[in-house]
């Protein structure tokens, strides 16, 4: 019955699309670097984002973020399970890289442990933004890494001149895995409406040592949203979201059965009154539950996240020497417990964290520009720790941030940014006390962490010739009271009992903190080889590379290996086709307690055809991943030495949408 409902609440606004043309979609399938809401002012950010629009998600495939973002340098999965592949940014995850749906919380337990979804389906994302630099302080000290922001529409931002829907399908071969989703947008009067949903099923996949256990995937979801529109650019909207889904821990027998609803809503009101020009109001609410459960169905423990996050931004117009500004409050609060059946990993916990932030920019003669952002929080968290004496902990992050962005010609373009960004720790390094079933760890907080505070400083080139583009960057972080899991070697029952060589199956994580050393360099740069007027043939290169180190030159554990490749592209209105073959380095500097992680080749390829020039929103995909069926690991994966990821693939995709 809800998958029923599910398709009913796509199709809908679907089968009002068939009344008339609307979606135009891009013919590329490359990702770009042109990024829409990293900065609200609308201006080029000194540090380098990226975006992968809906003609890439549906060739990377996945059903994770993670996955639709395998192409952007800096940027890898933790690659835990086929459901919770969450972004990593430059070594940094979990509670360094904040997930947003339409610049709100993802509101789900992905922060707290590997082996947790984010329940957002790249199918329902008309693109997925990476936002670093100053920008990131607009959302959080959560985003020291950077954001993974996925733009959706489900609270609409415009009227719709046509209704248009689009629906798509694919097929894998290497976990004989079926998915379609669908997706409309319509109009009527003032009111603009939106629906989509999605249905995937994946079975265990294959690798080249066999199939890999417990590797499946099952997940549905659907929403439905509309916004008015009044007066000269004013408009209000709301949205509910629900996603389940159902998918296998592979290095154990146990599985998550997970479920969100979420309330969006937004609003945009024209004040123009002198410099104060537009007020963005923005908010969300997320119920989130999962169990992680036995093959038998019994449950092992349960998760549940109830949070809501709020923010006023108001924009500027000029301002003494500032060209345009936005100044800002977010609100957030999160209560979240995770409770077992024989242990409790985290007892109930409350978060609360009031913020203002500030962003600017200003332009310094006619070819340097200014961008600066501050934030200040107060955060309180309230839990138990292991000594079950129920402890407030309140901290006051202060971050800031400068950046400048040198014009040396039209072409060339030179980015300097540096930080200071502060972190209240999270609940679970404060106040975890247990088993994870999940990643198999017994893990302990520290109910007495300090703040977290990351100095950096990032330098950026950016090239546009007429043939050539590039862009890259080189980085350092430079953390004081860095808090991370460390294992300790010990092996621990679910009583807490651990020993050196013990009989349980759970290592034993401990929340510690000191100094750590982040540092690396990332560049991605395409050439055109041959340009007629029937298409483009190009040539790509991308790589990344990152050290992590903490005090006395020990690694920080789960950090992924360099990579480094490239391919030849085409690009035409009836047919793109491409491979790429990447090089992922070897993991030799691997954390304590941790195994070297062998490197591995890549060799990817595919083609997309649209045969129809009445139409060519008809597209027919066929996508290989992983041709040279070699074994490969995940060095960022607390399981790494139990899960190979998937062998040799095909996928077929199909595309339709209204011209």
């Amino acid at each position: 019955m809800f998958r029923s409902f599910l398709f009913c609440s796509a199709g809908a606004v679907a089968l009002l699309a068939s009344a008339g043309p609307g979606l135009a979609q891009s013919h590329s399938g490359a990702s770009e670097t042109v990024v829409v809401t990293a900065s609200p002012l609308g201006g080029t950010p000194p540090s380098i984002s990226a975006r992968v629009d809906s003609d890439q998600i549906l060739r990377n495939g996945g059903s994770t973020l993670a996955d639709s973002l395998a192409n952007i340098p800096g940027v890898s999965g933790s690659g835990f399970a086929s459901g919770s592949s969450r972004p990593i940014i430059r070594g940094m995850d979990a509670s360094r890289v904040r997930v947003l749906e339409d610049g709100t919380s993802s509101s789900d337990a992905s922060d707290i442990g590997p082996d947790h979804g984010v329940p957002i389906d790249p199918m329902s994302a008309r693109s997925i933004e990476v936002v670093r630099g100053a920008a990131t302080l607009r959302y959080g000290s959560q985003a020291i890494g950077g954001v993974v922001n996925a733009i959706n529409n489900r609270v609409p931002l415009e009227l719709t001149d046509k209704t248009s829907w689009e629906g798509t399908t694919t097929y894998d071969s290497v976990s004989d895995s079926g998915q379609v989703a669908l997706l409309g947008d319509t109009s009527v009067g003032n009111f603009a409406f939106h629906a989509d949903g999605f249905y995937r099923h994946t079975d265990n996949y294959d690798t080249p040592l066999g199939m890999q256990p417990n590797s499946f995937f099952r997940g549905d979801g659907f929403s439905a949203g509309s916004s008015y529109f009044f007066g000269d650019g004013n408009r209000i909207g709301a949205a509910v979201v629900h996603y389940d889904s159902k998918y296998g821990v592979p290095s154990d027998t146990t599985y998550i059965d997970m479920r969100q609803t979420k309330f969006l809503t937004g609003s945009a009101l024209d004040i123009d009154q002198g410099a104060f020009q537009t007020l963005n109001i923005t908010g969300s609410y997320g119920n989130y539950e999962h169990k992680e459960k036995n093959p038998d169905g019994s449950v092992n423990s349960t998760f549940k996240n109830k949070e809501f996050d709020g923010r006023a931004e108001a924009l500027f117009d000029a301002i003494g020497p500032f060209s345009s500004s936005a100044l800002g409050i977010e609100i957030q609060n999160r209560q979240f417990q995770a409770l077992g059946e024989a242990s409790d990993y985290l007892l109930p916990t409350i978060t609360q964290n009031y913020a203002g932030f500030l962003f600017t920019e200003a332009p310094i003669g006619s070819s340097l520009h200014l961008q600066a952002g501050g934030r200040v929080e107060v955060v309180r968290i309230q839990g138990t720790p292991a000594s079950d004496v129920y402890t407030g902990r309140d901290f006051t992050p202060v971050s800031g941030s400068i950046g400048l962005l040198y014009d040396l010609t039209d072409a060339v373009k030179i980015g300097l940014t540096g930080s200071s960004t502060a972190r209240a720790p999270a609940q679970t390094e404060l106040f975890s006390r247990g088993a994870h079933d999940g990643p198999q760890t017994f893990e302990t907080g520290n109910p007495n962490l300090k703040a977290e505070r990351a100095n950096s400083v990032e330098a950026t080139l950016r090239l546009r010739f007429h043939e050539f583009s590039f862009d890259g960057s080189i980085y350092s972080n430079q953390f004081d009271d860095y808090v991370y899991g460390a294992l300790t070697g010990r092996i621990c029952e679910d009583d807490g009992t651990c020993a050196f060589g013990g009989p349980g199956e759970l290592r034993e994580m401990n929340y510690t903190q000191g100094s750590a050393h982040f540092r690396g360099l990332e560049g991605k740069a395409s050439y055109d080889v041959w340009h007629v007027d029937s298409g483009i043939l190009k040539l790509d290169m991308l790589g990344d590379y990152v050290r992590a180190t903490l005090a006395g030159g020990t690694n920080v554990p789960r950090i992924p290996p360099w990579r480094f490749g490239g391919g030849l592209s085409w690009e035409s209105p009836e047919v793109d086709a491409g491979f790429t073959v990447m090089q992922v380095g070897e993991q030799n500097n691997p954390g304590m307690f941790d195994t070297v992680t062998p490197g591995y080749v890549s060799v990817d390829a595919q083609i997309a055809w649209r045969p129809f020039t009445s139409n060519p929103n008809i597209e027919f995909a066929l996508i290989g991943r992983n041709l040279a069926d070699q074994v490969a690991r995940n060095a960022a994966a607390l399981n790494k030495d139990l899960v190979i990821l998937p062998g040799r693939n095909f996928r077929i995709a199909l595309r339709y949408a209204t011209n």
